[in-house]
């Protein structure tokens, strides 16, 4: 049914991202390209100055490890994609590349912040061109 699938996964979250690809998966079927993907949160220059070198660079390697070993442990095509920048924008971007037919991300409970700025889940919703299926 699809071709290609992007799963972001946040790494703090990464049952809700497995049961997500448990989904993508099974919408998929065989010949579908699953993609995981991963965006590390760039930190600001002046918070970056007081950090030691190379945080950003362990932490996307951290993260790919990470994506990696949930990949090996899936059946069919999974690629890991680990991107540093602004997490909707770098969705967005994964999914115009990599010519996406249906993005699968994971949403939590909204809270009070949520309801006023909107959540990842809810800014990719508004602004993807494919079609998006959000899991609770």
């Amino acid at each position: 049914m699809y071709n290609t699938i992007l799963v972001p996964v946040d790494l703090a979250d990464l049952d809700k991202g497995k049961a997500t690809l448990d989904i993508a998966r099974k919408l998929g079927g065989d010949g579908c390209t699953i993609r995981l993907l991963n965006v590390v949160e760039d930190i600001p220059s002046y918070v970056a100055a007081e950090l030691p070198p190379g945080l950003v660079e362990k932490s996307i390697a951290n993260s790919k490890q990470t994506l990696d070993d949930v990949a090996a442990a899936s059946t069919g095509s999974v690629e890991v994609d680990i991107r540093a920048g602004h997490a909707k924008t770098a969705i967005l971007a994964a999914a115009e590349e990599c010519g996406a037919d249906l993005i699968i991300i994971g949403s939590h409970r909204p809270g009070l912040q949520d309801y006023l700025l909107g959540s990842t889940a809810g800014r990719v919703v508004r602004h993807s061109t494919c079609s998006v299926l959000v899991v609770r």
